[in-house]
């Protein structure tokens, strides 16, 4: 039976790929307010901008591409029964062939209604017009978690971290929550491994953990290489 391997990943995954990050000092949040583009509250008030902002970073993910780091993830199939739970919102994980994949804050590529949150489809292309409606006939609206709102996938993610035999945490600064808290639920003695070349925030794992100060395109196939020879001496 192959082990069961959990992997948590965020911006700096999806970074080297050269998708524009948030928190960076060089990132959208220096160009954008949170509040004039991601709110529910922007939404009601300022519709325009936030579905141009959102169309602007759909058109930017269609001209990106997986990296080393997203393929690693998903040839680690092979050996190991891969669960991917990200914080990311573009589709990159998939593209690169990873089967199993939890969204965490929505999905870039998908549009939802406006009355329920169940309620989700995808968007042919990069724009979403002002007046594209969902199939209920409300106002469709980005598929993404508003800073505010409830995340939907939270609990099923702490039930796929709580059953991992391996934890994997990459390009992550484990400080946005509910989601940085992850890291509390998978059970004592689990191997976590953490790839960034940052200082994430460790305090809340208690588990041994190894770290691989690299960014994601490279340390990821780095420690897919240690997790396929592991279970290749493993059997």
């Amino acid at each position: 039976m192959k082990k069961k391997l959990v992997v948590f990943t965020g911006a700096g995954v999806s970074a080297d790929s050269g998708i524009s990050t948030f928190r960076d000092s060089d990132g959208l949040w220096a160009r954008y307010r949170i509040e004039e583009v991601c709110t529910p509250e922007a939404l009601v008030k300022n519709r325009e901008t936030v579905i141009h902002f959102y169309n602007m970073r759909r058109k930017e993910l269609l001209e990106k591409n997986p990296n080393a780091g997203h393929y690693a993830l998903a040839a680690l199939e092979s050996c190991f029964e891969v669960e991917i739970i990200t914080q990311n919102i573009d589709d990159l994980h998939e593209r690169a062939g990873s089967s199993r994949v939890t969204h965490l804050h929505g999905e870039l590529r998908k549009l939802r209604s406006s009355r329920d949150e169940n309620l989700i489809f995808p968007i042919p292309g990069w724009e979403q017009t002002l007046e594209m409606t969902a199939p209920d006939g409300t106002p469709a609206r980005p598929f993404v978690v508003f800073f505010g709102e409830s995340v939907p996938a939270f609990d099923r993610a702490a039930e796929i971290a709580a059953s991992a035999d391996l934890f994997v945490v990459a390009g992550t600064s484990l400080s946005v929550y509910p989601a940085a808290s992850l890291v509390r639920c998978f059970i004592p003695n689990v191997p976590v491994y953490v790839v960034d070349p940052g200082q994430p925030d460790l305090s809340a794992i208690r588990n041994p953990v190894r770290i691989i100060r690299k960014n994601a395109a490279t340390g990821i196939p780095e420690l897919q290489e240690i997790l396929m020879e592991n279970e290749k001496n493993r059997q």
